[in-house]
């Protein structure tokens, strides 16, 4: 399935809350007024590590969810670990028509080294079935990606995209079982967010089925700097009203 550059050339800049900045910086330099001169040092390198957890609301602490297929869970992506498994993946021609990330494993590590050091807005990571890696996964704020610059979206709306590793694995009905678990994982863990978003290119007939099987909702064609995607979103269900 499909993704766009998660470069920083074709981000948002991003631009914090001042009551959210005022509040990092508030107990950062509380904490540092009270500590020792190693401890100022930690503390300082891992204030942009909270930022990051703001951003997405802690992806690693989402947890695993049972799905008909088994359990499944999103782990944030480690590249020692996982980069040799996911530029396999990437070299596959029928995932490679639509992530365009071919190459040695370099190509694959500056995508991902991009997101890892970049400021939290998109996150990869490694999705795992019963245990096993399986598939790829961009979960990302919507509201702060090249996204926003070509439809309307709201704050805190949340982007996916994905790919299915093996080939063995495709065709099955799996990606719309994890897809909808996804967004339920992203509505669950992100209260703010009210929609999650996704825009598969539109020559993808798989990919968007298994989207529209998901649950989510065709809102028009767009056209991207790399493609022309269907935009489709899954909105958070509004409460049953009180009898």
């Amino acid at each position: 399935m499909h993704s766009t550059d998660a470069s920083a050339d074709d981000t948002l800049d991003l631009h914090l809350p001042e009551e959210f900045v005022a509040l990092v910086r508030t107990a950062a330099n509380d904490a540092a007024d009270a500590a020792t001169a190693p401890e100022r040092e930690g503390l300082r390198a891992h204030e942009g590590l909270r930022a990051h957890e703001d951003l997405l609301d802690g992806i690693a602490d989402w947890g695993p969810s049972d799905t008909p297929a088994g359990a499944f869970h999103l782990v944030p992506v480690d590249l020692e670990r996982d980069l040799a498994l996911i530029a396999r993946w990437m070299n596959d021609p029928a995932v490679a028509a639509y992530w365009e990330l071919t190459g040695p494993q370099s190509v694959t590590a500056d995508h991902l080294r991009a997101q890892l050091t970049g400021d939290g807005r998109s996150v990869p990571c490694v999705g795992m079935l019963d245990g096993v890696p399986m598939s790829y996964w961009e979960i990302y704020r919507a509201d702060l990606d090249q996204l926003a610059r070509y439809c309307p979206v709201r704050p805190h709306d949340t982007g996916v995209h994905l790919l299915i590793g093996d080939g063995a694995d495709r065709g099955r009905g799996l990606g719309t079982e994890l897809i909808r678990a996804v967004a339920d994982l992203v509505l669950a863990g992100r209260p703010a967010c009210t929609r999650v978003l996704a825009e598969p290119d539109v020559r993808n007939r798989p990919s968007v089925a298994a989207f529209l099987g998901a649950g989510f909702r065709p809102m028009g064609e767009v056209d991207l700097p790399a493609k022309r995607a269907v935009l489709m979103i899954r909105a958070r269900e509004a409460p049953e009203p009180s009898p």
